[in-house]
């Protein structure tokens, strides 16, 4: 949607971080770092084209393996899947082969399933080749967050400010572009989903690259984050933790089921593929510059409902507009719905504000995000099923429109001053 996924830094015995006591020539330690901020900027522009570049392309893709709505509703919703489940597994993998090295196997990951699934016979191998691509996903989302706290310790603002940027512009690109490259290749929506493949192969070589520099000039390790949460520490107790939990899931199934379905609510209004998948990437690209505006703004408030309140404003105006009038202002209801996405860095920004050490934020995300995105996997299959039983939007922009509401119940919630320790 928009933003990024991370999980706590737990990679702490990584194999590729100790650093090298010979200090490295100074050369080649700046080439280290100039190679690995490419690495990640080339890495985070490929975690969403393999869903973004989908949904433009979802009739088709539909027509061509005899999918039915119901199978649709399940790739959009396994991304969430995917990132939950397969994104706990990231802390140990990286401890056993480092997470410049997994990451690097991530990319590999997506390469290889976006692929291989342009090559998909039916419905299941399609489905299973899309997780593969999303696992590489998975694992990034979670490690490479770390790699900027760990080796620009001095940089963290700017460089996570590239980071998302890069994510948000892959997204809208994937999304922009999916479509005029299926038309100018010619090869249907094969081609048009397996050429995102060449992209990721570029980022997988940028991260080898970045693995056989790094054995001679290491990057030195950022120090150690102050604070500690208590010893027995149990988020779950939290009410503040469950309200957040709930606030992020239901912000990525809305974030989720918009990636898959808007092009397909905007064909449906007779608007075409092309201005669809632009409309989509207008979505994607409009929550990108407040990204930086709106964690800065809520960090300096109190209680952050207000926020909470005006972006559930234009996401319930959005839906309004795609239901009843998609085709009258079909640009008002992409930036609308772009601007309610923007629920996704304002829940990573309370994570940060409602917990006082830094231990402590790193488990009230885990919770939060592990069982948020949990949270999130039934709402774009359930829009699958009523938009097969209804054939049209009607009821799913309704229950859209409930999860909403749901949200903002849950935002206002965990929008409370207050920390998480006061509450465990």
């Amino acid at each position: 949607m928009p933003a990024t996924e991370t999980g706590p830094d737990a990679t702490t015995h990584a194999p590729d971080r100790t650093p090298d006591p010979r200090p490295a020539p100074e050369p080649a330690a700046r080439l280290a770092r100039i190679l690995l901020l490419l690495a990640i900027t080339a890495a985070a522009f490929n975690l969403r084209p393999a869903v973004a570049s989908f949904g433009p392309l979802l009739d088709q893709v539909r027509t061509s393996l005899h999918m039915s709505p119901v199978i649709a509703g399940v790739l959009t919703a396994l991304p969430s899947l995917c990132f939950a489940l397969l994104g706990l597994c990231a802390p140990a993998l990286a401890r056993r082969i480092g997470p410049s090295a997994t990451v690097a196997a991530g990319m590999g990951a997506i390469a290889l399933g976006l692929a291989a699934r342009a090559f998909a016979p039916d419905s299941a191998v399609f489905l299973l080749l899309s997780a593969l691509a999303l696992a590489g996903i998975a694992v990034s989302n979670v490690l490479m967050p770390v790699l900027v706290k760990r080796y620009f310790p001095d940089r963290v603002g700017p460089v996570t400010g590239l980071y998302s940027m890069a994510l948000a512009v892959g997204t809208s690109a994937a999304a922009a572009l999916a479509v005029p490259l299926t038309d100018s290749l010619g090869g249907g929506w094969r081609v048009g989903l397996g050429i995102w493949s060449l992209v990721a192969v570029v980022a997988l070589l940028l991260w080898l690259a970045r693995l056989a520099v790094a054995r001679r000039a290491p990057e030195p390790l950022a120090a150690p984050a102050a604070g500690a949460a208590p010893a027995r520490m149990r988020v779950s107790r939290s009410r503040t933790a469950w309200a957040l939990t709930l606030f992020f899931g239901f912000q990525a199934t809305a974030a989720y089921t918009i990636m898959g379905w808007l092009p397909q609510i905007f064909q449906d209004a007779g608007i075409s593929a092309t201005e669809s998948g632009v409309l989509l990437a207008v979505t994607m690209l409009v929550s990108a510059p407040l990204a930086f505006v709106i964690p800065t703004y809520a960090a300096r408030r109190p209680n952050q409902s207000p926020i909470v309140v005006a972006l559930a404003a234009c996401g319930l105006t959005a839906y309004a507009g795609l239901a009843f009038a998609p085709a009258a202002a079909p640009w008002l209801w992409a930036v609308l719905a772009g601007l309610s996405g923007c629920a996704f860095p304002l829940a990573l920004t309370m994570i940060g504000l409602r917990s006082r050490s830094a231990e402590g934020v790193a488990r009230l995300s885990a919770f939060c995000q592990g069982l948020g995105y949990l949270v999130s996997v039934p709402g774009p299959v359930l829009i699958g099923v009523l938009y097969q039983r209804e054939h049209g939007w009607y009821a799913p922009l309704g229950l859209l429109t409930v999860l909403l509401l749901a949200q903002l119940v849950a935002g206002c919630r965990a929008a409370r001053p207050g920390q998480v320790e006061d509450e465990v």
